[in-house]
């Protein structure tokens, strides 16, 4: 299949590989980085600048779109594809802008669950109208206490307050210091649950659906769990906790309800759902959806599915998806990500990398935040790269991974060594 797949990061590195690896496709990648560079042919267009996009789908007779990132299928490119015959007609993953509210808006997230009976903590919502209702209601709640920017704010816009003073001040920097720009006009005040969370991935065509490897991915920026949330430092897939029984009753209480749910609310919804959870004692609740997959758990899940994704995605868009069987690869995946240094802070950019032509025996390094320069790889993001490799267990497969990145080398260079610490 010709095949668009929208994005630079890790993630996109991850999802073309896996078309390349377990299908062979005629694939673009765009903007893509150095690394999906070999998987294909890079396009130096913008995710959000729809009308090029467009214009590529038409000139390059493109056969399907995967979106990577959120942030085009919050603004509407669905909307956008179907709004012009000649774009309609091509085989789309990624939700309506309707369905992608699911990620866009906490508030929209939380009111679907509460329609649809779906396990998930206690809320309310607050803007500037009921702001002093908020205060009260902040001073008075059970601690910890969770805030959240009810819009996209780059996986940076969740506050856990220790005290209602806290709690407060932060809510007021939300809303009326703007503190995550107009994600935090609105706010939602979550009730803490306390349990261990993992994420589970569906691709769905809004009536039926398959279930992808699971992951647990780390978002500290410290080990152990500590410092400043980041986009993620590391992923395990599977999930050692995630047991047939518990699986079973995240199906029904939570998979089987939420594709239900689109069908019955009549939600255009064809492409990936990530699907945040977290194990009070022995019952999942939901923390968040993604309308897209998960970064950096893409990076464990996709060396561990043996399918060809593309091909799972093409009978997602074409109502086929009753023919799949989903195959995983029954090692364990771990992916280490190496960061820049100040990350998730300031951090300076431009920086040579070295190591990235090691010879790789059943691993992976997916390039996330990087760009050629003079010749060279160079760091241009945050998230830098990252290496997945497999084990029989956790703890084999990350020491697989930590010798790959001892290979590695860039200026400043960060990252954890304890990823899957607590299961190994």
């Amino acid at each position: 299949m010709k095949i668009l797949v929208l994005g630079s990061g890790g993630r996109e590195h991850a999802l073309a590989w896996n078309m390349q690896q377990r299908g062979h496709h005629e694939l673009f990648i765009a903007p893509g980085n150095p690394g999906t560079a070999g998987l294909g042919t890079n396009v130096p267009i913008g995710v959000n600048d729809f009308e090029a996009i467009g214009g590529f789908c038409r000139e390059k007779q493109i056969e399907m779109v995967v979106v990577g990132p959120e942030e085009p299928l919050v603004k509407g490119i669905w909307d956008f594809f179907q709004a012009e015959p000649a774009l309609k007609e091509i085989l789309f993953i990624g939700p309506s802008r309707f369905g992608a509210q699911l990620e866009g808006s906490k508030a929209f997230a939380k009111a679907f669950m509460e329609r649809q009976s779906i396990p998930t903590a206690g809320y309310r919502e607050f803007t500037e109208a009921n702001f002093t209702e908020g205060i009260r209601y902040l001073e008075s709640h059970p601690l910890p206490v969770v805030l959240k920017a009810d819009g996209l704010a780059a996986g940076k816009g969740v506050v856990i307050c220790q005290t209602n003073e806290q709690a407060v001040a932060e809510f007021e920097a939300m809303i009326q210091e703007a503190k995550f720009g107009e994600a935090s006009r609105k706010v939602v005040v979550e009730e803490f649950l306390s349990g261990i969370e993992m994420s589970v991935f569906l691709v769905t065509d809004g009536k039926e659906y398959v279930v992808l490897p699971q992951a647990k991915d780390y978002k500290r920026i410290g080990e152990k769990d500590s410092g400043l949330n980041t986009g993620g430092m590391g992923a395990v897939s599977p999930v050692p906790f995630a047991d047939a029984a518990f699986m079973q009753k995240v199906t029904d209480r939570i998979i089987r309800p939420t594709v239900d749910g689109f069908y019955k609310e009549k939600i255009h919804y064809t492409g990936f759902v990530f699907i945040g959870l977290i194990k009070v004692d022995d019952d999942p609740y939901v923390i968040e959806y993604n309308c897209r997959m998960g970064d950096p758990e893409t990076e464990v899940v996709m060396p561990r599915l043996k399918n060809d994704i593309a091909a799972i995605c093409r009978a997602a868009a074409e109502h086929r998806l009753s023919e799949i069987r989903v195959e995983e690869d029954p090692r364990t995946a771990v992916t280490v990500m190496a960061v820049s240094g100040g990350y998730p802070g300031d951090y300076e950019k431009g920086f040579k990398i070295m190591g990235l032509d090691q010879p790789l025996d059943d691993a992976i390094l997916f390039q996330a935040g990087t760009k050629v320069s003079d010749g060279h790889i160079v760091t241009s993001g945050g998230r830098v790269l990252c290496a997945t490799a497999y084990g029989n267990t956790v703890s084999e497969a990350v020491s697989r991974s930590k010798a790959i990145l001892e290979q590695v080398h860039f200026d400043d260079m960060y990252y954890r060594r304890d990823i899957g610490y607590e299961f190994s």
